[in-house]
């Protein structure tokens, strides 16, 4: 079982393996569709530094009717995300340790240039769902449309600078270490966990749920960052990255603690989307694997 699974002992994948896209498309758009009213708490805290239970009664205020306001945007791009960064990753490990087994340098490297990849490419989906999500907007910009309605008003540079990539920096240093962070010390911890003989589904929940928790909590403050400089939009000047931490340090008091404040929700929903998408990662894993060894 932990020889099919990090090859220690047998040959690395040396093709790329579908299964491996196809789980992370899944599992994520399941997490994402069941911890959204969660993020979207923990994103008006952040934009607001409010407690969870003013945050709770905001959106409450507003209607049920928008619980779900803005979902579209993660849902596809958390979908593509999951196929993005496991897909790659596997591509990645494989074309780095064709034959195994794959060190924690091999596992760090594609880890980071998955996410690098996974940053480019979505990027522009949290860009348009940071906005939806801004209480303050709702007026202005009350659905998707309207906002890339307003985007492609823009110049070219415009579109991508203040458009599309508003806040692209901390979004690509957030995503690549977190990445490399995640793929590092995943594989490690489930076999730890593996060798006490617990179920098999055991060891990957709880090995997602450790590993993307304090990643995140880790990489915390480039969240707050970022979702702080894409809720801004117009022509117009936009802060700089420096000036955004600045103004995301000062509203918060100049306390570390009132920059986590929230973290208790991020606990959750990170526990719950790293989790089930590891453990269906591996449950995808082992039925491919027994298939593959009936065929033969």
């Amino acid at each position: 079982e932990l020889q099919h699974r990090t090859g220690t002992e047998a040959p690395a994948k040396k093709n790329w393996h579908p299964q491996a896209y196809t789980l992370g498309a899944i599992s994520n758009f399941m997490s994402t569709f069941l911890t959204f009213p969660i993020y979207k708490v923990v994103f008006r805290q952040q934009i607001h530094a409010m407690a969870v239970s003013e945050a709770v009664r905001q959106l409450w205020h507003e209607g049920p009717q928008y619980f779900y306001r803005g979902i579209y945007p993660p849902l596809l791009s958390k979908t593509l995300q999951g196929t993005l960064l496991f897909g790659t990753y596997d591509s990645l490990l494989c074309s780095l340790s064709p034959d195994g087994p794959h060190s924690l340098g091999h596992r760090w490297t594609a880890g980071l240039m998955s996410g690098v990849v996974e940053a480019v490419a979505l990027s522009p989906f949290e860009r348009v769902q940071n906005v939806l999500q801004d209480g303050r907007k709702q007026a202005r910009f009350p659905s998707t449309f309207s906002i890339l309605k307003e985007f492609n008003s823009y110049g070219l540079w415009g579109r991508l600078s203040l458009g599309y990539y508003r806040g692209f920096w901390p979004v690509l240093v957030r995503n690549s270490l977190g990445s490399a962070l995640y793929f590092s010390f995943k594989d490690p911890i489930q076999d730890g966990l593996a060798e006490q003989g617990l179920p098999h589904w055991v060891p990957a929940l709880v090995s997602g749920s450790v590993n993307g928790t304090i990643t995140c909590l880790v990489l915390y403050p480039l969240i707050v960052l970022v979702a702080n400089m894409q809720s801004h939009i117009g022509w117009q000047r936009m802060p700089s990255l420096w000036a955004s931490a600045q103004d995301v340090w000062d509203t918060r008091g100049r306390k570390v603690l009132l920059i986590y404040r929230g973290g208790s929700l991020v606990i959750l929903r990170s526990s719950v989307t790293w989790g089930l998408t590891t453990a269906i990662h591996d449950f995808l894993q082992r039925k491919s694997h027994s298939m593959k060894e009936l065929k033969d």
